[in-house]
């Protein structure tokens, strides 16, 4: 889990030539600091902390952590990519080979729950078969179906995005994301599907490190769907909508703009308060309990811990369904919070709910990894029992 922390900081940093003084200055971590993680004389380190040098250096915090992609379940992975990269042409098959739209309307549905439920696994092994299907329908019908079947494929393609972005497999996300914007054009809904195609490409901006340039990509996104906005609103565009903005504010905190971040989180708040419904579907998550949890995440990465948990006691209650991964994700910020508070026990409750909310999801999470392994610094031996188990999940082979 951290045993490899050392080392890749190190590697990293005279990679790019840069002093343990010069890091230190770049992302406001103690020399110190660094230099103990470089030696390994400091077992555990806070998220922030990670998360300020993954920036500095301009990886992500798994790439600083070393985790490999088995750790990711990244199993099968070469299936999927192979259908993401395969080429668009027709595939002559007869018309009792293709499927009805219908069916591949339930195999969409499937794919987005397992999506959310964080079941890596099944997606791995049954989306590439949709985007096969999906494609062979685009070319076997004509008019409204064809339109249709390009949204499902378009549909596919950003499961395939979300769920390589998830497994760190950002070129795979990045072609994914590209593969749904040319479809876009030919779906029933084009404007929302070239917006919600735009989400997975900044998210890989944001990886690459071109903050300016995810931050710009996402607010003009936006910014074409807000019109519609007041007028009408649609659950689908207001999901849109307020993704973009989260992706914004992500890309100019990671940037080091936290003020603008705010602002922008804000903006965020100010739309779902006025939507008033927490809304649920593959072209975004969004509403008022999203948006707050959003601001009390953005407090944590900003090393702002007592502000995250002030933040976290104005998060109202869901008005409509919010997926348990977000949930999750927002107990393992609270948990990072908790521990640069000193406060263990709460630390291991929100580790606890994470665990519970994702099973899958959380246990690949860098932040989860990072937030156990402090657990288990303060308790070296003599574990409570929760920590322990707790271990089995996050880092078994540290527990073992």
């Amino acid at each position: 889990m951290l045993d490899q922390l050392g080392e890749n900081l190190a590697r990293l940093r005279t990679g790019r030539g840069l002093t343990q003084e010069e890091l230190g200055a770049a992302s406001g971590v103690s020399v110190d600091t660094i230099s103990r993680l470089e030696r390994g004389t400091r077992k555990a380190v806070r998220g922030g902390t990670l998360s300020a040098l993954a920036r500095s250096l301009g990886v992500t915090t798994a790439d600083l952590l070393g985790m490999r992609p088995a750790e990711r379940d990244t199993h099968g992975a070469d299936q999927l990519r192979r259908a993401v990269h395969a080429l668009d042409l027709p595939d002559f098959a007869e018309v009792t080979e293709v499927l009805p739209l219908e069916q591949l309307t339930d195999a969409s549905s499937v794919a987005w729950a397992q999506y959310l439920a964080g079941q890596h696994a099944e997606m791995l092994t049954g989306l590439p078969a949709l985007m096969v299907d999906t494609r062979r329908a685009v070319h076997a019908t004509t008019g409204d179906d064809s339109a249709r079947a390009a949204g499902l494929l378009a549909t596919s393609y950003r499961l395939a995005a979300g769920l390589a972005g998830r497994l760190q497999l950002t070129d795979l996300a990045a072609h994914a994301a590209h593969r749904a914007l040319q479809i876009a054009p030919h779906t029933s809904r084009p404007e929302l599907d070239e917006a919600a195609a735009m989400r997975y490409l900044v998210w890989v901006l944001v990886r690459q490190g071109d903050y300016q340039e995810a931050e710009r990509i996402a607010l003009h996104a936006a910014q074409r769907l807000d019109p519609g906005l007041l007028a009408a609103p649609d659950p689908d565009q207001v999901g849109v909508f307020g993704s973009l903005i989260f992706n914004a504010a992500s890309a100019a905190a990671r940037g080091g703009n936290v003020d603008r971040a705010d602002e922008l989180l804000r903006v965020a708040s100010a739309a779902a308060v006025r939507d008033g419904q927490d809304r649920t579907g593959e072209a975004g998550v969004f509403g008022p309990r999203v948006a707050a949890m959003q601001a009390v995440d953005q407090a944590v990465r900003a090393g702002q811990p007592d502000r995250a948990v002030e933040l976290s006691r104005r998060v109202p209650p869901a008005v409509g369904r919010v997926p348990a991964f977000w949930e999750a994700g927002h107990r393992l910020h609270l948990a990072a919070a908790a521990v640069d508070l000193d406060e263990w026990q709460d630390s291991i409750s929100h580790m606890e709910a994470a665990r519970s909310l994702a099973p899958q999801w959380a246990r690949v999470q860098p932040l989860g990894q990072v937030v156990m392994a402090n657990l288990l610094e303060h308790w070296p031996a003599r574990r409570p029992g929760r920590v322990a188990e707790l271990a089995q999940h996050y880092a078994p082979r540290a527990a073992g």
